[in-house]
């Protein structure tokens, strides 16, 4: 992933411990990293925090393990196709490589969809068989991907509904990383473009949580600097915007605005 907007081609990514689908060509995952400026940062199709020991400079093999959780959100669909993506990962703020988990919410035919998925980019995304892994409003997700060591990274996910679990997965995949970077991340999917996006309403964010050089803590954390990204089109207008951190530093919401 870049700072500038690419298209890319990429081979189908491993799957370990079951073998989920690839993404449907309705739901393409990330392939532009956000526009970025140091602070207050915006991007076409990120909206959301990403953290790094130095915004400026960036220290590699940095980032070991970043996490969160959200409630899926109940779309507002229209005739119009249109599409998000909610979630947590490493990387891609500043590499050409993110690391990441999460969940898929789009709009298609006047119908809302649901899934969940994960990406090692610049592989391609794979989604999770919703007959073993469903995904619905109101669900409350977590999100982890952690660093285990030789160029291994460990991936979780974990479905809550009405409090009790519904299901858990894990998957172990290999990528050259750079580890400079965590994100906490709503955004408008790629293919040839910026998707329209989908009317989430506010996704809430919270136990936010990074570890960067053997430290844990929120994203306020102050052995670290945080960025918060609002998502515009490219003429300036505000299409999801990240609220101030709550819960010290661990929580916070991100507003649709525009598609």
């Amino acid at each position: 992933m870049r700072k500038l907007v690419i298209v890319f081609v990429s081979l189908l990514a491993l799957v370990a411990s079951i073998a989920p689908t690839a993404a449907s060509s309705s739901a393409f995952k990330p392939s532009d990293a956000p526009r970025i400026k140091v602070k207050q940062g915006t991007s076409t199709n990120w909206s959301g925090y990403a953290v790094e020991t130095n915004l400026a400079s960036p220290q590699k093999d940095a980032v070991s393990d970043v996490s969160g959780s959200w409630v899926v959100p109940s779309l507002q669909c229209g005739s119009a196709n249109s599409y998000s993506s909610i979630w947590v990962g490493i990387d891609g703020y500043s590499d050409n490589t993110v690391e990441q988990t999460g969940t898929e919410q789009d709009c298609v035919n006047g119908q809302a969809s649901y899934s969940a998925w994960f990406e090692m980019y610049p592989r391609f995304p794979v989604t999770l068989p919703a007959s073993s892994y469903p995904v619905a409003p109101g669900d409350t997700i977590s999100a982890e991907v952690r660093y285990s060591g030789k160029n291994q990274f460990l991936l979780t996910l974990t479905n809550s509904r009405n409090g009790s679990t519904l299901w858990s997965y894990s998957t172990t995949q290999k990528a050259k990383a750079q580890r400079e970077s965590a994100e906490w991340i709503v955004e408008a999917p790629w293919s040839r473009g910026v998707l329209p996006l989908a009317d989430f309403g506010t996704v809430q964010f919270s136990g936010a949580s990074a570890t960067l050089n053997g430290t844990s803590g929120t994203i306020s954390n102050k052995a670290w600097q945080n960025d918060p990204i609002t998502m515009v089109t490219s003429s300036g207008t505000v299409k999801a915007q990240p609220s101030s951190l709550s819960n010290g530093g661990s929580g916070f919401s991100v507003t649709w605005y525009h598609n």
